[in-house]
């Protein structure tokens, strides 16, 4: 056993990891997990750990807080708290002087994360690092980056570590603990923390945009593409596993390839993706509508396996405001856009997120928001009231609205999101949706989702079959009624027909 693996006196190396935040974060929390076992480290409740491991999110102040309320919720009595992802590594230091109740890691310790847990507890405290522009510790021209090891980049399985292709003689792949994926290319290192049919999959990791109101570049790093292999050797081993939908991910997928020598990289990666054996559906995320090519519009609406879902960051309506945010577009590309996403797939599915309050923001500039959400017909929409973040553009400009001006805006649009979308829901009303069931309520009656539904953050489609389904099965479906953003749906599958039958998309 090497020294990270050797159990301090006193201690048990039982681990139990806290996720927030985004889909991002999950896989991250996933490539710690397979680290954590393969260096030794067993995965238990919170309420049995030793040690709890917050991968803390820094996105909004709402989500700074929640993250510091679970490092001081710990765990059993005894426990060692350590603190891990964005909130982390955008704090460091400071971090740290303010809760010294935890250890707090940066991305950088990712690759050697048992030897951390064991100083950890063992009762050796580190000190925690000073925060810098992550952005600045790769090339600042992208097709430079592939293959800089010097940086850690959580959720690509590189550098440092001990790679799982390292076996011991005479062990097989088998013989490693349960989902722990074995290497493939370089370094795939992930164990499955939630069994379900859908998995989230890293694609890119940093941002090259420089948004005025937000922080991501400068803690998560330039924007670097994974290789399609690691890519697509992760998603066979996902598929080995069980999972049905990949939902990719990243700060900026739109961006995928640009430093790999490839702008329609993306365009040639989901038709790959989608031939995977077991995967029936790939979903894309955080598309930017300024980069969004009328090749990859085409992919996604023609390729089957390759959902018509298109997740667009507009952040605002009002061109003015978003040259402001350092943004592009305006209402009238944003509804053209969305114009020819529906042209060629009059079902696809459409959402995207808002922020209320921006320096400046006038009643006009609401106005022609409140005007463009009436319109646009987006499936899900996200509301969130502005609020200045250290180290950004935005932080700085004057214009600020009263905090309670932003509030009652953000109520307001919230009011008119949900109407938005619970019409939008009960236009479904007769189309006949595939659905991807994840959950059995009761007898003849399933939760699952539509093509145009997104794990977590959209609806969900409940569906009454005579059919027995089982979780992972996809079904067509009629709708026949909404509630609210939720959809109430038929299977097609009669009770006769003794197995569900799988509907192809496309």
């Amino acid at each position: 056993m090497s020294s990270s693996q050797r159990a301090p006196e006193g201690g048990q190396r039982t681990v139990s990891l806290v996720t927030l935040g985004c889909a991002r974060n999950e896989v991250d929390s996933e490539e710690l997990a397979g680290r954590l076992e393969a260096s030794g480290w067993t995965l238990t409740d919170r309420d049995e750990a030793a040690v709890v491991l917050v991968n803390t999110c820094g996105f909004i102040e709402a989500a700074k807080q929640e993250s510091i309320a679970e490092i001081l919720d710990g765990g059993r009595p005894g426990a060692r708290v350590v603190a891990a992802g964005c909130l982390a590594e955008r704090y460091g230091a400071q971090l740290a002087e303010a809760l010294p109740e935890a250890e707090v890691l940066s991305f950088d310790d990712y690759g050697d994360i048992g030897a951390r847990l064991d100083a950890a507890l063992a009762g050796q405290r580190r000190p925690a690092h000073q925060p810098r522009d992550r952005r600045r510790l790769l090339p600042i021209s992208p097709v430079r980056r592939p293959g800089t090891g010097a940086v850690h980049v959580p959720g690509h399985g590189m550098p440092g570590g001990t790679a799982i292709s390292d076996l011991p003689a005479g062990k097989a792949i088998s013989d490693l603990p349960p989902g722990v994926a074995p290497a493939s290319g370089p370094r795939v290192l992930r164990r499955r923390l939630d069994g379900g049919p859908v998995a989230p999959l890293k694609i890119a990791s940093g941002c090259d945009r420089r948004c005025s109101f937000c922080a991501i570049p400068a803690y998560r790093g330039a924007f670097l593409s994974r290789p399609p292999e690691d890519v697509l050797a992760e998603a066979e081993w996902l598929a080995s596993r069980g999972v049905r939908e990949l939902l990719l991910v990243s700060e900026n997928s739109t961006s995928y390839g640009k430093d790999l020598g490839n702008l329609r990289l993306l365009d040639e990666l989901l038709p790959a993706l989608a031939a995977v054996p077991g995967i029936a559906w790939v979903r894309v995320s955080y598309l930017q509508p300024a980069e969004l090519r009328p090749g990859l519009v085409e992919v996604m609406t023609s390729t089957s396996g390759v959902l018509p879902y298109f997740d667009l960051s507009f952040q605002h309506a009002s061109g003015r405001v978003l040259r402001a945010m350092r943004r592009f577009g305006d209402s009238e590309r944003f509804s053209t856009l969305l114009g020819q996403i529906r042209q060629a797939c009059p079902e696809a599915g459409a959402r995207s997120n808002f922020i209320v309050g921006f320096p400046g923001e006038t009643a006009g500039d609401l106005a022609e928001l409140e005007d463009f959400l009436g319109r646009a017909r987006l499936d899900a929409i996200g509301i969130f009231g502005y609020s200045d973040e250290d180290g950004t553009e935005a932080a700085s400009l004057g214009g600020k609205l009263d905090p309670g001006e932003i509030a009652r805006r953000a109520d307001d649009l919230s009011d008119l999101a949900e109407e938005v979308m619970a019409q939008r829901a009960a236009d479904r009303c007769g189309e006949t949706v595939d659905v991807l069931i994840e959950e059995r309520l009761g007898e003849n009656l399933y939760q699952g989702r539509a093509a145009h539904q997104a794990p977590e953050v959209d609806g969900v489609t409940t569906v009454r079959s005579g059919a027995v389904l089982a979780v992972g099965d996809i079904v067509g479906a009629k709708v026949v009624a909404s509630e609210g953003v939720d959809l109430v749906a038929e299977s097609l599958v009669s009770a006769a027909a003794g197995t569900p039958v799988q509907v192809g998309m496309r």
